[in-house]
């Protein structure tokens, strides 16, 4: 079975290309756990980040805006101690302000991150070479969320989770996963 390039290295990245990458995702807090674990990828490997999930999830309340919202010294404390998940005291700061941030908005989370997604025909990648790492839709998405008072969402991160939740589909033309027309 032909999978993009780089899924084929280790089982948890072949279950995450085949069972989510690319999937249209909506949902709150399903988008905001998105958005954390790639801030929290910044400067990693994503299996790092994979290999890490489910204590993401357990440290992070299931990443519940409302609870995570919620957070205070004591929770940024007890995840700076969680060798579970990546401790790094500017992540899990910003994870808390996004958090707070979401709550935020009028239109909510899904509707202000789908607003980016673009409408027009894209061509599918050929290779995994034709991916780019940001759009011009992501460097908006990046502004604006930095407007409203999001951290850690530069244009690649902000590219990233528009992959990872189907908002662009950069599966590789000769992917299983690539479905049989030209746009997202």
């Amino acid at each position: 079975m032909q999978r993009c390039a780089w899924a084929t290295s280790a089982p948890e990245y072949v279950a995450y290309h085949d069972e989510e990458w690319g999937t249209p995702l909506r949902g709150d807090d399903a988008l905001f756990e998105r958005l954390c674990l790639e801030a929290f990828q910044s400067g990693l490997s994503w299996i790092t980040i994979l290999r890490k999930r489910p204590a993401f999830r357990a440290a992070f309340a299931g990443f519940s805006i409302a609870a995570v919202a919620e957070f205070g010294p004591d929770d940024e404390a007890r995840l700076m101690a969680d060798a579970g998940i990546v401790r790094n005291r500017a992540k899990i700061a910003a994870a808390i302000g996004n958090a707070r941030a979401a709550q935020r908005q009028p239109e909510g989370l899904t509707d202000l991150l789908w607003s980016f997604a673009p409408t027009g025909p894209r061509p599918r990648p050929a290779t995994l070479a034709d991916v780019p790492a940001t759009s011009p839709e992501s460097v908006a998405m990046a502004k604006e969320l930095k407007r409203r008072g999001f951290v850690f969402v530069g244009p690649t991160t902000a590219y990233a989770l528009m992959q990872a939740t189907g908002m662009v589909d950069d599966h590789v033309a000769d992917c299983f996963r690539a479905i049989d027309r030209v746009t997202s």
